[in-house]
């Protein structure tokens, strides 16, 4: 018997993830720019705990579709208050430089007082760094220099890998794979971890989201492979294919908390694509530069906001309705339970 498809609750979920990009990186623009120097680094580091609090509050919030919202919100905050701002002031605090994407000279100067950084100068070919607009930045650099420290942290994401791969049971697709075709299953007794939405969800948005990092740093390496070369075109082509798949298998699944899940792991794989596109100049990222698409923007959150309302209320109603919510949620996991228990694998 074929199986019914969700097409509305699937593009709601993909729909509310999808946003959530575009409005994390403006956000961080945004701090960036109204923010002084020492109030931006204090709100970071408060945004990431609020992100870590949220997350583990949502582990005592009943269902199983809030645990994920709760998840999914304090993980977005934790990767921008406690990675990417943390990379950014580190960066800039030991003056890492920026790459460049012609040629020319990029310099930074500390000034120390007592072993203390307390002055920082950064320029490009001669011009402080504060006098060129988003547009001449974007024109002139390919990285930021947080994110060119970050493949510097490849083997501590291979360790939360090789713990997901050789000792946990997982759903993962990717990770099942690899499990199945390169003897783990067969040699290794993997265990599930306890599971709770919002730590799931959490630990796959930051997992992913680093892992999608890494790979793209790689690409953007003229000393490995570049903007341009035709493996990193082939990549990007690649992700899109597999999101769309993602995608269609997103479609079969009936509970909002699942969907919601599966929509983080199809756009993730989906936006790398979306960035090389962008870093080949295929469209313009109104993101990075808010303040002067601030229309666009709007347009983007109030979207963003009627999604996540509408999510909600939905949910409520599926909540009194055993047969499309919360019960029809346990009825996907005790199916999904006994595949697991056949296959070895959950």
């Amino acid at each position: 018997m074929e199986r019914k498809i969700y097409v509305w609750k699937t593009l709601g979920a993909f729909l509310i993830v999808l946003l959530l990009m575009p409005l994390g990186h403006a956000l961080m623009i945004l701090m960036e720019h109204l923010l002084s120097e020492s109030v931006l680094h204090y709100s970071a580091f408060a945004m990431g705990f609020a992100g870590l609090c949220i997350t583990i509050f949502g582990v005592f919030v009943k269902g199983d579709t809030r645990q994920t919202c709760y998840g999914l919100v304090g993980a977005m905050l934790f990767w921008t208050g406690w990675v990417e701002f943390l990379l950014a002031y580190y960066a800039q605090r030991y003056g890492a430089h920026c790459d460049l994407t012609g040629s020319g000279i990029v310099e930074t100067t500390t000034e120390y007082i007592k072993g203390v950084a307390v002055n920082h100068s950064f320029t490009i070919n001669g011009t402080p760094l504060e006098d060129f607009s988003r547009q001449e930045l974007k024109a002139l650099r390919g990285s930021r220099p947080e994110y060119l420290i970050m493949p510097a942290t490849f083997g501590m994401w291979m360790m939360f890998v090789v713990m997901y791969v050789f000792c946990t049971r997982t759903g993962c697709d990717f990770i099942r794979w690899i499990q199945d075709h390169c003897g783990v299953k067969d040699h290794v007794e993997l265990r599930p971890m306890a599971h709770h939405s919002s730590i799931v969800v959490f630990m796959e948005w930051n997992v992913m989201m680093w892992g999608t990092y890494l790979l793209l740093m790689f690409c953007y390496d003229p000393v490995f492979l570049g903007d341009h070369h035709p493996v990193t075109y082939l990549i990007a082509i690649a992700c899109l294919i597999g999101s769309a798949l993602m995608l269609k298998k997103q479609l079969r699944i009936s509970s909002w908390g699942r969907n919601l899940r599966m929509a983080l792991a199809t756009v993730l794989v989906f936006w790398t694509f979306v960035e090389v596109a962008a870093r080949n100049g295929f469209f313009n990222e109104i993101w990075v530069d808010p303040l002067n698409h601030i229309t666009e923007m709007v347009i983007i959150l109030a979207v963003f906001v009627a999604l996540v309302v509408r999510y909600w209320l939905y949910n409520d109603n599926d909540d009194d309705n055993p047969s499309t919510g919360s019960g029809q949620a346990q009825n996907d996991n005790d199916n999904i339970n006994k595949q697991l228990k056949n296959n070895k694998v959950i």
